[in-house]
Formats: C-alpha cells, structure tokens, sequence
C-alpha cells in the first residue's frame, strides 16, 4: 500500500485544484483580455480553447501525477530518464514565479488595510508608485528596502510557508477548504454591489456586446488560447504535483472539467464585477467605458481605488473585500507553485518536507526581497513578462510535443485515466494534444520570439517610465534562460532514496 501522502477527500483536491487556477490573473487579466478581442464575442474561441487545449493538458497532468505519483521531475524521469530535466525546468519556473508573486500578495494585504480610511487619497496613481512603492528614478536601480512593502511580504510568507510545513492534508487541503469558499462569497458581494452602481449597466454591455468580427482575426483566437493556458496553472509542475496525492481510485477526467469550468465561471465572475465596477466609475467621470478600461496592476492598484473613492457609501469596506479577495486568490496560488519545488528538492534530495520547506521556500522569500526595495517593480515587470511567455508557454509545449511525439505516452496514459474515469477519452484528446495544441503554442512561440527578436521590444508600460531596451531584454532573458539551464543542471544531480521513492509510489 502507497505511504505517499494523500489528499483527505477528492473536495479537498478539487479546492486545491482550482485554489491553484484561480489567482490574480483571472481578476486582472481575463475582463481586459475579453473586452480587447471581440467582447461577448470573445466567448466563442474561449469555450473552443478551454475544450480543446484547457482541460485535455489538465487531464494529461492530472494522468501523470496520478499514475507515476511523485514531484513532476520524478514523473518525467519514469517515463523517461532523459525527459527529467523538463519537469525540472517547470519547477525552477514555479519557483522563480514565487519570489515575486508573493510580492503582489503583499501590496494586497497592504491595500487591505489602506481601505479602511482610503489612505490612498485622489490620486491612486501617484500614492502606489510614490508614496507606497517608492519607485526608483530608472530600471536597474535596487535601492533600500520599503518597510511598507517589507512587513506584509514577511506575512505572506509565514502564511504560506506555515501551510506547506503542515503537509498535505492538514495544510493545504485544510488552508483551500477556508480560502475558496471565503473568496467565492466575497466576491459575489463585491459583484452584487458593483452590478447595483450607477453605470453598471453600460459597463456590462461594454463587457458583452460583442463583435463577431473580431472571431474572424487569428490573434484573438490566440488570445482566447493564451488565457486558457495561463490562467490553469498548466505546465509549471502544479497540477502533476497535486495530482500525485491522489488516491489510487480517483476520476481523473471528471476531476479535470470540474477544475476548468470552475476557474472559466470565477473569470466570468471577475469580468462582471470589473466591468460593472468601470461602467460606475466612466459615468462619475463623464467618459466612455472604454477610456476607464485597464488590465494588471495598473487595473487593481489605481483604477479600483479610484473607483472606492467615488462609491456612494460605504466604501471602505467595499475595498477591503476587494483586496481580501485579491489575498486569498493569491495565496491559495503562492502555495499550489511553492509545493512544487518543496515536493521536487524533497524526493531529489531524500530530505523531509520541513526540511524543504526551509531551504525551498526560505531561499525564495530571500530572493523576494530584492522587489520589495525601491526597484523591485521594474525587476518583476522584466521576470513576470519573460518568465509568463517564454518560461511557461514553452515549457508547456515542449511537455506536450515530449510526451505525445517522443515518447508517445497518449496511449498509455490514455488508458490509465479511463479505467477509474466516468467520462472516457480517445481518439479526439489525443489529437487535441497530439495536433492543435503544439500547433496553436508553437504559433504562439514564433509569434512571441519575432516580437521580441526581431524588433525593438515594446517599453511603454502605460503606468511608469524609466525602461530601457537594454535592462528589459537583458534582465527578461537572464531570468527565462536562468530557468532552463538550473532545470537542466538538477537533472544531473543523483536521486537519493530512488528505491524508498518507487516503494512509495507502488
């Protein structure tokens, strides 16, 4: 009988599951992408990517986390002993990934606690890069450390450290049962009271109107499959890694649709309470919605305190559900990618969990200080846009084309989903992944490369200045070149107890 560890109920890792898909881009990032290709429109390649890319690669993970039950790096060395250094190279991008994602989680708590008394003033803009972030002159600079910045990165950290030194079930299972439903409820209020505002209405047209034009343009389909893709936490080691603690008679399929038609309605969700909360915020200001429109940072840290300060009332406690939701959408995520690199030094290195956790996640909240000093905005700006396009999406395609073209796993793990699975797959998954997968990544790819080769990469940040050609490309590549070559280089290293590992697995 497996000694791995194992999750409490298949409710705890479906929580877990979608805890680690829903993050801060399913709130940020999803309502703009929406609204800038085609509106209500938009929907069609989204449910066309989402059943065609999005919840076959989850049931690919889910199947190989299931089957060969161990870290993604140990899953790829027993299908293959030359493939070990991809699961690697997804692990160094999740841990790279953490350092400065739980710095955002950290400006959330702080902007929790600016809610109360709307400490951000009327000029939000200048209060995050000024007064909160104290943004360097120029890109390059470190600077000091920020105290306001520091003190709530140091929470965040124990928080999520804390969860993972418990294990499995008594902590992240446990944090995921609080935090979900905690999240789900609190935004339902935030989109209750944002749907009743003055303007919600031209808002949620502006939303949904769509322009079914914009369907016939392969960048929109592009679009569609690149937020399927970056909002599942598919092929960065996540969902192998949780799919390990699975016991052995688990619906691997009906896990998986339930996982990616959660996050698609919470993204839904987020669309209408953003979109209803910018249509109040254009008729306050006299303008059209599409002037107040805004995705990232610039979209949770400016524009969402610019719409606190114009609510009718109660105000302040609108804020502090909107930036709590922000904390535990961040949260359950930091955790679901530090688990990653905590499982894989574990079983490569023979040493316990809380040992891991130490040295794992105590090195990547050293590296995190480096963006709460007064430079660190520019440095995460140069990870998170290299790391997100050329670390995950080609990480995610060369997963797919190893196991379905090299090693031509489809069959066999084909096979194992569907012998404990309700709902079968066959020949249209495998050509899923086998064919319109690498095909719409590997356009993605080329698309991406020329854009950042080939012509002077794009420096216009919209929120702060100070870039340059030089740090942006330099530092961006160092970064998603660093992940690759530190993948490979843990490929090398010898596993410790390989026996004890199988003995578990069996």
């Amino acid at each position: 009988m497996s000694t791995r560890e194992q999750w409490g109920t298949r409710a705890g890792f479906i929580m877990a599951a979608v805890g680690s898909a829903i993050g801060l881009g399913n709130i940020w990032r999803f309502p703009a992408t929406a609204y800038e290709n085609g509106g209500g429109a938009f929907f069609i390649p989204y449910l066309f990517a989402l059943l065609t890319a999005g919840i076959p690669l989850l049931i690919l993970e889910f199947t190989v986390g299931h089957k060969y039950r161990g870290s993604s790096p140990l899953n790829f060395s027993r299908m293959n002993k030359k493939a070990e250094w991809v699961g690697w190279w997804g692990v160094v991008i999740a841990f790279i990934i953490s350092t400065y994602y739980s710095v955002i989680v950290a400006w959330a708590i702080s902007y929790t606690v600016f809610s109360f008394n709307l400490a951000w003033g009327e000029d939000t803009e200048a209060f995050l890069y000024g007064d909160y972030l104290q943004l360097a002159d120029g890109a390059g600079q470190i600077g000091g450390l920020v105290p306001s910045v520091l003190i709530p990165l140091a929470l965040v950290w124990i928080v999520a450290l804390g969860v993972l030194f418990r294990g499995v079930q008594k902590g992240i299972e446990m944090a995921n049962r609080v935090f979900i439903p905690t999240l789900v409820v609190m935004f339902l209020i935030i989109v209750l009271r944002a749907v009743t505002l003055p303007g919600a209405l031209e808002g949620l047209q502006a939303f949904f109107e769509p322009d079914f034009k914009a369907i016939t343009s392969g960048e929109v389909w592009v679009a569609a499959y690149g937020q399927i893709f970056f909002s599942l936490s598919i092929a960065f080691a996540i969902m192998i890694t949780y799919s390990s603690y699975l016991p052995k008679e688990s619906d691997i399929t009906n896990n998986a649709f339930i996982t990616g038609f959660s996050n698609s309605s919470f993204e839904l969700l987020a669309g209408i309470g953003v979109f209803a909360a910018l249509g109040f915020m254009a008729s306050q200001s006299g303008l059209e919605v599409k002037e107040v429109v805004e995705g990232g940072v610039g979209l949770a840290f400016v524009v969402f305190p610019q719409i606190i300060n114009e609510f009718p009332a109660l105000n302040g406690l609108f804020g502090v559900l909107f930036f709590v939701s922000l904390v535990l959408a961040g949260l359950s995520s930091l955790i679901s990618i530090s688990e990653t690199y905590v499982k894989g030094f574990s079983e490569k290195l023979g040493i316990s969990r809380q040992t891991s956790v130490l040295i794992g996640g105590g090195l990547a909240a050293l590296i995190s200080l480096l963006y709460a000093t007064r430079g660190g905005l520019y440095f995460l700006d140069a990870a998170d846009y290299f790391i997100n396009q050329f670390g995950v999406a080609l990480v995610g395609l060369v997963e797919v084309v190893a196991i379905a073209w090299f090693m031509r796993k489809l069959d066999t793990l084909k096979n194992h989903a569907n012998l404990t699975s309700d709902i079968k797959i066959g020949g249209f998954w495998k050509f899923c992944l086998g064919i319109i997968t690498p095909l719409v990544l590997g356009y993605m790819m080329f698309d991406l490369f020329k854009q950042n080769l080939l012509r002077e990469f794009d420096t216009d940040t919209g929120n702060y200045e100070g870039y340059s050609d030089i740090f942006i490309n330099y530092s961006g590549w160092a970064v998603a070149l660093f992940a690759l070559v530190v993948g490979i280089l843990l490929s090398v290293i010898r596993w410790k107890n390989k026996e004890k590992l199988d003995k578990e697995a069996m």
